[in-house]
């Protein structure tokens, strides 16, 4: 048994009773150890469904918030995913874990090397680069799904626009401090959308973002 294998399948089993459904995303979960991308100082506080602090002002999103984001994009393996905000790494590691190929875009350079060397260690083949997540990575597009793991004003237009047709988005939408998470699905020119509740995020900077 390694050193959190049990702390982590307490988590599994807590995500269960939570409403998470998806065999695969709780498959990934279970497989990709959470302690690594976590700041050194809250390494025993890992498997706790809570967000913790990794620096820049930013945070590792609690597990139920990457575990439902994940189950609402409907993920199978070989689609392309875009993922903006890598932040800690941890959720395009899950997702890369599904058999997905992730593009993720992270502004904070400090945060993205952070997060390649983990995927290096791992040997996940992430596509990543430092930016303005908010116009998306339109060499790569068009994508099945998008998920955006910071508060927005509105869904920016460049990433619809680099969305498949058929294909959703996660994205938090509100003001700075609250926000509903807004599952979107791509129809034609328009998004058809559900909300969810009681999540909250760091706000989402960039040019169709907040400044």
């Amino acid at each position: 048994m390694g050193r959190f294998d049990l702390e982590r399948k307490e988590l599994i089993d807590t995500l269960r009773n939570k409403g998470i459904t998806d065999e695969t995303v709780l498959m990934a979960m279970s497989c990709v150890e959470r302690h690594l991308f976590v700041d050194p100082m809250y390494v025993n506080r890992a498997y706790e469904d809570n967000a913790l602090p990794i620096g820049s002002q930013q945070t590792i999103s609690q597990p139920y918030t990457v575990a439902f984001m994940t189950q609402s994009l409907q993920l199978s393996k070989e689609m392309k995913v875009l993922e903006i905000g890598t932040g800690s790494g941890y959720q395009a590691a899950v997702i890369a874990m599904i058999g997905c190929r992730v593009f993720t875009i992270e502004r904070h350079l400090s945060l993205l090397n952070s997060a390649r060397k983990i995927f290096d260690q791992l040997n996940l083949r992430i596509a990543s680069k430092g930016g303005d997540g908010t116009v998306g990575w339109k060499e790569h597009a068009p994508y099945d799904a998008i998920i955006v793991t910071a508060g927005a004003p509105k869904i920016p237009e460049a990433l619809v626009s680099q969305l498949k047709d058929g294909g959703r988005i996660a994205i938090p939408v509100g003001d700075r401090e609250s926000q509903q998470l807004v599952i979107g699905t791509k129809k034609g020119d328009s998004i058809s959308t559900v909300i969810a509740d009681g999540f909250k995020f760091v706000p989402l900077i960039g040019k169709n973002g907040w400044n």
